[in-house]
This record gives structure tokens, sequence and C-alpha cells, in this order.
């Protein structure tokens, strides 16, 4: 059986351990509103609140409408939530920066290979 918006929204926030106070404040959303999402009486976001929700928590509205994928393991989920925050906080680097972390890299992958 397929979980509703509400239990996916809650699994997300649990498993990234945000609030709905942060999430209100990442996506413009009062919490009284997100509040509602999670309550009991199954109210659904409309397609811009699902769609703002899913970027605030690096995530697609459709997997918080139906799902996670069933065949992504666990593991699997785990890295990519690492990957997709440590690219996010790679992007915030000034550019000098970036391209210094790119040369550490690939120096650290090229003496592993050796």
């Amino acid at each position: 059986m397929e979980n509703s918006f509400r239990e996916n929204l809650r699994a997300e926030l649990d498993y990234q351990g945000i609030t709905v106070k942060e999430l209100s404040a990442k996506t413009g959303i009062p919490k009284p509103t997100l509040d509602c999402y999670l309550s009991n009486r199954r109210t659904i976001p409309p397609v811009d609140a699902a769609v703002k929700i899913a970027r605030a928590l690096h995530s697609s509205a459709e997997q918080l409408v139906f799902g996670n994928d069933s065949h992504e393991s666990e593991f699997q989920k785990t890295e990519n939530f690492h990957y997709k925050r440590l690219l996010e906080n790679f992007k915030k680097l000034p550019p000098t920066f970036q391209k210094t972390i790119e040369t550490m890299i690939i120096s650290t992958v090229n003496n592993f290979q050796e």
C-alpha cells in the first residue's frame, strides 16, 4: 500500500532532521499550513507548494506524493542524500575554492589509483 503525502513528508522531515518550522523558513509556506499537510485531515498541498517543499528537501514532488522508489535501497537513498547535500554546499563556495577542492580530489584519487 502506498503512503500518503502526509506520511511521505513526515518520513522525509524525520530522515533529514528538519523541523516544520525550519521547512517553513525554507519554503515561505506558513507553519500552520505545513501542519495541515502533516495532520490527519489529509490536506494535500497545491502543486506549487508541493514543488517548494520538495525543492527545500532536495526531493521531488512525485516522491512526496507517491513515495520512495521501491527499487532504491536504503544505502542508495542515504548515499544520494549525502551527494546532493555535498553538491549543494560545494555550489555555495566561491569559484576559486571550488577549483582548489576539485584539484585536491583529483590528486587524491590519482594517488589511490597508483
